[in-house]
């Protein structure tokens, strides 16, 4: 993705992954392969993989700098997590520090991590692993997370669960609330800089949309509301990760319908390169123009 300027405001992204993940009738369960063959022209190789079929995602974070303050969105994978059920991430190596640093960012640079969610794949690089602890990466961050999310999860690691969700909630979550770098906010929390949470429950229970508005232009980071540009076209698509499928249907549907062709730049978690773009109607549905 190249570098993205809203108003004042710089944006980069840094990945972890990016590749062939998910076999798409396993990921949707309502998938049907005509909304395939029939946008050929819109999907093509750079979203479905030709050789396996699956459906091609990019896991990132992006990194805004507002010239007040530098802010991390979701921090993806993170090495060494112990993820066995995900064997394709299961203790993973990337150059995610280098690639920020790349950025021109260390991380003692950064000052607020925000999260849209709490799944393993937003919240790994919330920690590292140092002398075979989980330590806060961002030793000088506050990491901005919805009170409602917390607790939810909080109450899935307690039961036992035996999830991934449930592990980074230990591994990723529990070690920045113990150095008291946690904020927990409600889901409209606003940052003085010009980012603020709207809620947009369903694929997790606290998940938050982070909006960004900057000398009279605006973007959104949507986290997990879109996985995949198919759902512009098809809305009603939810995904097997989705805890509450009717309740991300409505979110997510809500969410296009009011932000197709408003100008907003949207920045979803999971686009492949170059990820950020605009919702267009298109035909009875929408469509997803990448910025180039």
């Amino acid at each position: 993705m190249q570098a993205i300027r809203i108003g004042q405001f710089d944006i980069g992204k840094v990945a972890d992954f990016a590749g062939p993940a998910f076999d798409p009738a396993e990921f949707f369960p309502d998938y049907d392969p005509e909304v395939v063959r029939a946008n050929r022209d819109l999907i093509g190789p750079a979203l479905l993989d030709p050789a396996s079929g699956k459906l091609v995602f990019s896991f990132h974070s992006f990194v805004v700098r507002t010239g007040r303050h530098t802010i991390l969105i979701d921090s993806c994978i993170g090495n060494d997590k112990e993820r066995p059920a995900r064997p394709q991430w299961h203790r993973m190596k990337t150059s995610y520090i280098d690639d920020l640093a790349g950025l021109g960012v260390r991380v003692e640079d950064v000052d607020y991590v925000m999260c849209t969610h709490l799944h393993w794949d937003h919240v790994g690089w919330n920690t590292r692993l140092a002398d075979g602890k989980w330590v806060p990466t961002f030793p000088n961050a506050r990491y901005v997370m919805a009170r409602r999310e917390v607790e939810h999860w909080q109450g899935v690691h307690d039961s036992g669960a035996d999830t991934p969700h449930a592990t980074a909630f230990g591994d990723s979550i529990l070690p920045v609330i113990a150095t008291g770098q946690a904020l927990l906010v409600g889901d409209d929390y606003a940052l003085d800089d010009g980012l603020w949470f709207e809620p947009y429950p369903g694929h997790t229970p606290g998940n938050v949309v982070i909006h960004a508005r900057s000398g009279g232009e605006r973007g959104i980071f949507v986290g997990d509301v879109l996985h995949h540009p198919l759902q512009c076209l098809k809305p009603e698509w939810s995904t097997r990760a989705c805890s509450d499928p009717d309740g991300s249907r409505t979110s997510r549907t809500r969410f296009i319908e009011e932000y197709a062709d408003s100008g907003a730049l949207i920045m979803p978690a999971h686009f492949p390169d170059p990820t950020a773009g605009w919702i267009r109607r298109h035909r009875a549905a929408f469509r997803f123009d990448f910025r180039q």
